[in-house]
């Protein structure tokens, strides 16, 4: 909206004596100052905003009433502080947040618009659950079934979308690698489909299996987008792209400020969620931020870039995947259930060894970090 103010008031003012006085405004044509300001302006709508949404969340009850899944299932003497009562649900003022500054500052265009529409269907789905959850007093919301099956449609839906455009169809039917210079499969268009679907699904649904912890979700999120920051800016610049010899994608440049108001709204989250958290950011912020960063993989043309990059999220998926196929083997072949790990997601299993909510916390950023590294690696060793 801005970008489009810009540009209007300075072809209004063109051969007029008012041109010199706006020519300032041609900054705004630079995306590195439109990121700039997008994460600015989400950091400080997210820290104005943040104490007003807790007391708006705990005034419509819509806290955590019920003992998640970890206390539940005992053993967790590090953890001092239950998180009965903390107001959930605080993905609403990510999303909304995210929403504002991305409409602020971005140029509106396909992927843009993709990205915004996505992060609106998965944060309607969150909300959903969280509220399913909150009125009936247990941790189980709505049927997994069902998340399933929207997540599947909306991923299917941005798959064929791409795929007939022109413009976007080697998005889907070339299949790029990490560390390769070229695409590993050409005219894979089937396969490309499959692939999206499962980068989408799968992202929305790894981060969601993270949040469990004060400011895990939220700071994993935070790495893993700035890591797409840097990827999105290249891939919309021809010349960064062609030097780099990474896929060059129309547009994306945009994304960059987009993944700036995301680090802007996930930092001014941050501020209430870290330990001990004011509010959690429920579904609506897990399923929606994790579905747009597989969105955002895809439509740069490096989907697999985010397996590198989000290392934890898919060690947390990991670990729910095969606690609970070892679990049913073991029960179908001796009757009794057998454990992988103590507790799954993999962060429980560290809190039930001891180890503090903080240690948990931190160590996993360090491993996160280190993650990332290794993704922006993959832009020079190919």
């Amino acid at each position: 909206m801005l970008y489009y103010l810009s540009q209007f008031l300075q072809q209004q003012a063109a051969g007029t004596p008012w041109a010199d006085y706006l020519s300032p405004l041609r900054v705004f044509r630079y995306i590195t100052f439109r990121s700039a300001g997008a994460a600015v302006t989400a950091l400080l709508l997210s820290l104005w905003l943040g104490p007003k949404v807790i007391v708006w969340l705990t005034q419509l009850k819509f806290g955590q009433q019920y003992t998640d899944k970890a206390e539940e299932g005992g053993g967790l003497g590090a953890r001092f502080l239950s998180k009965k009562g903390t107001p959930t649900m605080g993905g609403i003022l990510i999303v909304l947040v995210l929403d504002l500054a991305a409409l602020l500052w971005t140029q509106w265009n396909a992927l843009i618009l993709l990205t915004l529409l996505s992060l609106i269907v998965l944060a309607g789905l969150g909300f959903y659950d969280d509220y399913m959850k909150i009125t009936q007093q247990n941790n189980r919301g709505t049927a997994s079934q069902v998340k399933l099956w929207v997540q599947f449609a909306l991923a299917l839906f941005i798959g064929i979308y791409l795929w007939m455009l022109p413009e976007t169809k080697k998005l889907i039917s070339e299949v790029m690698v990490p560390f390769f210079k070229h695409p590993v499969l050409t005219g894979a268009g089937p396969a490309g489909l499959v692939l999206t679907v499962l980068t989408i699904m799968g992202s929305s649904n790894a981060v969601n299996f993270t949040d469990g912890l004060d400011g895990l979700a939220i700071g994993c999120t935070l790495i893993v987008a700035s890591v797409f920051l840097v990827f999105t800016y290249i891939a919309g610049n021809f010349r960064f792209a062609e030097y780099l010899q990474v896929p060059y994608v129309n547009g994306a440049g945009e994304l960059t400020i987009f993944c700036a108001a995301m680090i802007g709204a996930g930092l001014g989250f941050l501020w209430f969620n870290c330990h001990p958290a004011q509010m959690f950011m429920g579904d609506t912020g897990s399923l929606a931020l994790g579905g747009v960063l597989g969105i955002i993989a895809v439509l740069i043309h490096q989907p697999l870039v985010l397996v590198i990059a989000g290392g934890v999220f898919v060690a947390e998926t990991v670990s729910v995947m095969l606690q609970t196929a070892w679990f049913k083997y073991t029960r179908h072949r001796t009757g009794t259930g057998q454990r992988v790990f103590l507790m799954a997601p993999l962060h429980h299993h560290f809190e039930k060894k001891g180890w503090y909510e903080s240690q948990v916390v931190t160590r996993f950023y360090i491993l996160c970090i280190l993650c990332a590294v290794v993704a922006l690696s993959t832009l020079k060793l190919r």
